[in-house]
């Protein structure tokens, strides 16, 4: 019977060696089979990319040559993955090193590529374009008298770049307008101050960040520590910012909050996957936070505004972002040619994209004035005091400003700015509920 049970357990244990190498050869023909159909799918593919390139160099109407072809279909290759990847022909390239390391003259503002459009994601603070009245959600439609349709955000940059002083005339489209309107800049200097910090009564710390240069987290980091005696709250206003550097950002966010994943990047190559995290030892305040945002904020902004809502660390004000949440990197082909292509995506760190989504506010409010009604037959003591202090002022002559009261009023956010600015006045309203909430 042992003998039995043996020869049983014999004839089991070969059973499964001959179905593992069974398993095992029929698995690797499985898989020489699929390498095999992808390889002859890819020479199928590359064989008819050939063979229409042959056919239009011969029968075009046109003569072009083949470089050419080759050039128009690896622009139009690159222009369909997205809206952010193309290809940089030797022109472009050479023009994109100069626009990286020299001086060149420009208007101020970022674009970028929405349903089609060129569009304008925001206006920088006080550079031509602001002070011309360019808006977030402008779309170009000429630049001078160059039609944008079909054209690259690249050409759209290089043709709106140029020498200090040459004026430029750009056609745009706007919501709530009926026709197109013209508006003439003359291109300048772009001089961007990141950051500028004031106040809002005694105890609100502004602090506005325009976009996010190498200096963002140090310029914040002091203007925190400056007023942190005296702040008990601190809005944080990323308006119209185009975004700019990643670890700005994602500093940014660790200044607020003192653990957990601020941001992730994922691709398709490990090397492409990488995850920004928080460390306590870099947290400097635990304020209340509200953030304001708008269709003009963009890539950066959207990491920080989304991770700090994620984090329940501050509450969002305004309008949904503007929605880039994806890495672009520049790899050269040849010395003089190169592409620019989107290797990754940002995600949040409830896992959600921001890439063509953008991040919703916790509290909409769209831009405009608060308006208010005086009642003229209501007189205060507070308004006689003023009526008797312009009394003295006749006697006395006016008292000049001094310097000290020209600043105090620069670092300062007046009753009547807020009433200008709806989105600022909702975010200071919030602020303060927080602030008596945390006691």
């Amino acid at each position: 019977m042992k003998n039995k049970k043996f020869i049983t357990l014999g004839f089991v244990s070969v059973a499964l060696s001959l179905s593992f190498i069974l398993s095992s050869t029929l698995f690797a023909k499985e898989t020489t089979a699929k390498k095999e159909s992808t390889e002859a799918s890819r020479l199928e593919a590359l064989s008819k990319f050939t063979k229409v390139i042959s056919i239009v160099e011969e029968y075009d109407v046109d003569q072009i040559t083949i470089e050419e072809l080759i050039d128009k279909a690896l622009k139009g290759l690159m222009e369909n993955l997205d809206a952010h990847s193309n290809y940089l022909t030797q022109k472009d390239y050479k023009r994109l090193q100069v626009q990286t390391n020299g001086e060149f003259g420009g208007l101020g503002i970022t674009v970028g590529m929405k349903d089609g459009a060129l569009t304008v994601i925001s206006p920088i603070d006080d550079t031509p374009a602001d002070k011309a009245g360019l808006k977030s959600g402008d779309i170009i439609l000429k630049i001078d008298n160059k039609s944008t349709l079909g054209m690259t955000i690249d050409e759209a940059v290089s043709l709106m770049r140029g020498k200090v002083g040459d004026p430029i005339d750009l056609t745009i489209v706007r919501e709530g307008e009926s026709k197109p309107l013209s508006i003439h800049i003359v291109r300048d200097i772009i001089k961007i101050e990141s950051v500028h910090a004031k106040m809002i009564g005694k105890d609100i710390l502004y602090i506005r960040v325009s976009s996010f240069d190498k200096k963002v987290v140090d310029d914040v980091t002091k203007a925190v520590k400056k007023k942190k005696s005296v702040t008990k709250g601190i809005i944080l206003d990323l308006r119209n910012n185009p975004g700019g550097l990643l670890d700005q950002a994602v500093g940014l966010v660790d200044l607020f909050v003192d653990s957990g994943v601020i941001v992730s990047q994922k691709g398709r190559r490990k090397i492409e996957t990488k995850e920004y995290s928080a460390h306590i030892g870099n947290t400097i305040t635990d304020v209340p936070v509200v953030v304001l945002i708008n269709g003009g904020s963009a890539s950066a902004s959207e990491i920080v505004s989304g991770a700090l809502q994620d984090h329940k660390r501050a509450v969002l004000i305004g309008e949904k972002t503007f929605g880039k949440g994806s890495v672009q990197v520049v790899l050269p082909i040849t010395e003089t040619e190169a592409i620019k292509l989107t290797i990754a995506r940002y995600y949040l760190p409830s896992g959600r994209t921001i890439q063509a989504l953008g991040v919703t506010p916790d509290i909409e409010v769209l831009p405009g004035e608060l308006k208010t009604f005086k009642n003229e037959f209501a007189i205060k003591e507070a308004d006689l005091k003023k009526h008797l202090e312009k009394e003295l002022e006749k006697v006395d002559g006016k008292k000049s400003q001094t310097k000290e009261d020209k600043k105090d009023k620069k670092d300062i956010i007046t009753p009547k700015m807020l009433e200008k600015d709806l989105q600022l006045k909702e975010g200071a309203d919030i602020i303060k509920a927080l602030i008596i909430t945390k006691g």
